[in-house]
């Protein structure tokens, strides 16, 4: 997948089409009432990102949304306004040549449906995908990111990585408590998921995944909670921004994978305007990645 471009026009038609602008809550934006099988990983042996005349040279990008109770409005905020944000800004500034980009809804360990996945797509089928996940609104503080992880490590298929030994990225957005350690019934969980046995502990999970992507997460909370345990699992690779400051993922998302490709911080920094310059510049001061050591926070 990942054919075609997104433009300003086919999103225009389709915020009009769904009234997106018009819409007050997430019930009105997310009209699921359960998952679609299109999106259930159980029914899904692959995800592809490949080359094509369109995009030679494409580049997969995951952003994993928590689409718990306490994060309708993460959802909500991404589908009215972020995800055009994002594309619309990754082709200004040139960030990334060829974008692909695969949406995730991640929820709670109980939840009917714990992950769903939408396919690689560079235009706006990326927007009407992400419309028709399923907003199931669980949680009972058991979140957790390893279905993710795995999904991303065993069931995609990638020229980035196959055809040239790179990595993509892969952004998990959401509160606290986000990677608790999975009890007993873990083998459960992921057969429930997956219809099949996944190998190892969280940690290797993550491993594998992360040969394929760069992964990060970031909170959405007032601090970065330093003792929280996906800290400890993805060092230098954890943000936070408050929940007042969504409004600026896209630079954010976008900012660290330039930093990612080698552009400096400062040049990173300069393009945002004076509004969002201080948050990025708050959101990134933790990383390791590229020279963010290099400017005085």
């Amino acid at each position: 997948m990942g054919r075609g471009s997104y433009t300003a026009a086919d999103w225009a038609k389709l915020r009009n089409s769904r009234n997106l602008g018009g819409a007050k809550n997430e019930t009105e934006i997310f009209r699921r009432t359960s998952c679609d099988p299109r999106f259930d990983p159980k029914f899904i042996r692959v995800r592809e990102a490949r080359d094509s005349e369109d995009h030679p040279e494409s580049l997969p990008i995951i952003i994993g949304l928590d689409v718990t109770g306490s994060m309708g409005y993460l959802a909500t905020q991404v589908a009215q306004e972020s995800l055009n944000e994002t594309m619309m800004k990754l082709y200004s500034t040139n960030a990334v040549k060829d974008p692909a980009l695969l949406f995730a809804a991640y929820g709670d360990y109980h939840d009917e449906a714990p992950l769903q996945v939408t396919q690689f797509e560079s235009d706006i089928r990326i927007a009407e995908q992400l419309l028709d996940l399923w907003l199931e609104n669980g949680g009972s503080g058991e979140v957790t990111l390893s279905a993710l992880w795995h999904f991303a490590a065993e069931h995609t298929a990638l020229d980035n990585y196959e055809k040239r030994g790179k990595k993509g990225f892969l952004f998990s957005i959401g509160d606290h408590a986000t990677c608790r350690p999975l009890k007993a019934s873990a083998d459960s969980f992921y057969e429930r998921v997956f219809d099949e046995k996944v190998k190892g502990s969280e940690e290797e999970i993550l491993q594998r995944a992360q040969e394929k992507f760069e992964v990060f997460h970031l909170f959405l909370d007032d601090i970065l909670r330093r003792n929280d345990r996906i800290v400890e699992m993805l060092p230098g690779h954890t943000m936070a921004i408050r929940p007042s400051e969504i409004a600026a993922i896209p630079e954010i998302l976008i900012s660290v994978m330039q930093m990612t490709l080698g552009m400096s911080v400062k040049d990173v920094l300069a393009q945002w305007d004076e509004l969002k310059q201080p948050i990025v510049k708050q959101a990134i001061q933790y990383l390791s990645i590229g020279d963010v050591g290099g400017i005085i926070f």
